[in-house]
């Protein structure tokens, strides 16, 4: 777990609008954009070639680069026509499916999307595992499940309301059709895991005609 903790030194990526929302990735190595599942970056999307963009630490920095993608790579808004050195903020939008922002460090990143490391949970997103008391949450949670964590996690304390978590679940394109009881069975579950883990605290709190809180009950 200590690796997850000392590393903001290296440069994120960090997803916003789209199908990755809320997900990041360190930029420890090159790391490959596309909608092929062996990127480093996958997007389940069809207007995503299969290898997109990259994205390669070197001495200069980080550099972005077009793969010859079919749709495009946007750059702080414009058409990335040859490879740029990115600098601290910069936007990347991949086709018109996915927004990225890009941050130097861990050290830069916007307080409300960083993870609360001094409670008795903690999440690795890049590598999608859950701590729990210090223990590793196994089997890992689903997908889904997951990502109903992370949104809560990434706003501890603080209440996301029930659109927000759908939207984030379930993306905008499909969270339409989502009802009430399909994220209230989403919610039960992951409930009943963390409960298996500690029973002792309730974690996911629901604040009655406005969401869901995340209560990270401190480390001991």
């Amino acid at each position: 777990m200590s690796d997850f903790i000392n590393q903001e030194d290296f440069p994120l990526l960090v997803a916003q609008n789209g199908p990755l929302k809320g997900e990041r990735w360190l930029l420890d190595g090159p790391l490959v954009i596309g909608r092929e599942p062996g990127c480093e970056v996958a997007i389940p999307d069809r207007q995503v070639s299969r290898y997109h963009a990259r994205l390669t630490p070197g001495a200069n920095g980080v550099v972005l680069e077009d793969l010859g993608s079919k749709n495009g790579t946007h750059y702080n808004g414009v058409p990335l026509s040859a490879p740029v050195v990115l600098q601290d903020g910069d936007t990347i939008h991949i086709a018109a499916t996915q927004e990225f922002q890009f941050l130097s460090s861990d050290a830069t990143m916007p307080l409300q999307a960083a993870p609360t490391r001094n409670g008795r949970l903690l999440l690795d997103m890049r590598a999608r595992q859950v701590w729990l008391n210090q223990a590793q949450m196994t089997p890992p949670l689903s997908a889904q499940q997951f990502q109903l964590l992370w949104t809560l996690y990434q706003n501890t304390g603080q209440v996301v309301t029930r659109e927000e978590l759908v939207s984030a679940v379930w993306g905008d394109d499909q969270s339409a059709g989502v009802t009430d009881q399909a994220l209230d069975a989403l919610i039960r579950r992951l409930r009943d895991r963390l409960s298996a883990m500690d029973p002792t605290h309730n974690y996911i709190v629901t604040v009655r005609g406005h969401g869901i809180m995340l209560d990270n009950a401190p480390g001991e």
